[in-house]
């Protein structure tokens, strides 16, 4: 056998290796996500054993298995409520938002109060949390929604304090009756926590036949039925918020509190772009920063496409992608290039080049 056919033959045994590992991969893939294979078993593979049903008890060898109904549902393990100290300095700890952060601590202090004259029998007014979020892409609004799920169960609001985020496509079926069950589930998953529906003027369709109408109808009803274990949110743009808002009695009545979420200035944009480097362990050289204020503001002169903290993140990308591109053609990389990232990586990522230097 010559050098050719024999690496021919390597060759052939490595596809053979890689096909069965493949279709063993994608049967367990199967498996995991659906809970059958996608594809038959081969022949040479075991029979597994039918698993006794959940519920009955487990059969000798050759046995059915013994049913003995359903298994009772394990019970969802709700994390401990954190300390509210905590979680303030953690909102404190975010960049920007400063009317946001303010409104916050004037709700914190509202619920506090009104938990006291509660405990001491004194008369008090029915506290309404249900809030609406207004402002651009990436301002912050679904990260507040998320922490004042964790306060609400901090301060004994709330049960769990998890969030539950949906859209339109989230709540609203295309046939009669389905948009109540599909909305009321995500309402039942949201229960002990808080529902945030993002761009929520969206249930508010065009045509007479649309059943957005039936998800704000069985929303409103569940914030009357559960008032006491659930905070619904919702979120979009400024003028479309208001005017969703005001298109129904109900969600007038049940939204009286509202967050205005500022877009962030060019100086905040740096923050978050260099908070990206700390949390990447990057290093942004001083003379690359400059740039990098300079190319946010340009690039976010519209707000609404560049989405402020969103628009950071692509454009961080970028500048990894150059600083990969750059370091790839050097003989050796040591630790501290592949923490740094310079002005030449920043002026690649707009589609410049750096300037000659002098020698």
């Amino acid at each position: 056998m010559d050098k050719k056919d024999k690496k021919d033959e390597i060759i052939l045994q490595q596809l053979e290796v890689i096909q069965t590992l493949t279709e063993h991969n994608l049967r367990r893939m199967g498996t995991d996500f659906w809970g059958a294979p996608m594809a038959p078993e081969s022949p040479e593979a075991p029979r597994k054993k039918n698993p006794p049903k959940a519920g009955g008890n487990p059969a000798p060898s050759g046995e059915p298995a013994q049913t003995g109904g359903e298994a009772p549902e394990t019970e969802e393990k709700v994390p401990p409520p954190e300390k509210l100290e905590d979680l303030q300095k953690e909102l404190d700890g975010y960049i920007g938002l400063a009317a946001v952060k303010k409104e916050v601590r004037n709700l914190i202090d509202l619920v506090k109060i009104h938990q006291l004259r509660e405990k001491n029998g004194l008369p008090v007014q029915d506290l309404s949390l249900h809030m609406v979020f207004s402002g651009s892409p990436g301002t912050g609004k679904t990260t507040i929604a998320r922490l004042m799920a964790r306060i609400f169960h901090a301060l004994g609001i709330l049960s769990k304090g998890q969030l539950v985020e949906v859209d339109r496509s989230g709540l609203v079926a295309g046939y009669v009756g389905q948009t109540a069950l599909k909305t009321q589930k995500a309402v039942e998953k949201a229960l002990g926590g808080v529902l945030f529906i993002d761009e929520a003027y969206a249930l508010n369709g065009s045509s007479g036949n649309d059943f957005g109408q039936e998800a704000i109808d069985t929303i409103l009803k569940a914030m009357e039925d559960h008032r006491d274990d659930l905070v619904v949110i919702a979120a979009g743009y400024d003028a479309l918020m208001d005017r969703f808002i005001h298109s129904n009695p109900g969600l007038e009545s049940r939204f009286n509190r509202f967050l205005h979420f500022e877009d962030y200035s060019p100086e905040e944009l740096l923050e978050i772009f260099k908070m990206r480097c700390a949390k990447g362990c990057y290093q942004l050289e001083e003379d690359a920063a400059g740039l990098v204020r300079d190319f946010l503001r340009e690039e976010n002169r519209d707000p609404e496409s560049f989405g402020n903290a969103r628009g950071v993140r692509n454009i961080f990308e970028r500048v990894l992608v150059c600083q990969a591109n750059r370091l790839a053609g050097l003989e050796t990389v040591t630790k501290e290039d592949l923490q740094k990232l310079t002005a030449a990586d920043v002026l690649a990522a707009q589609g410049r080049e750096a300037p000659p230097t002098e020698s």
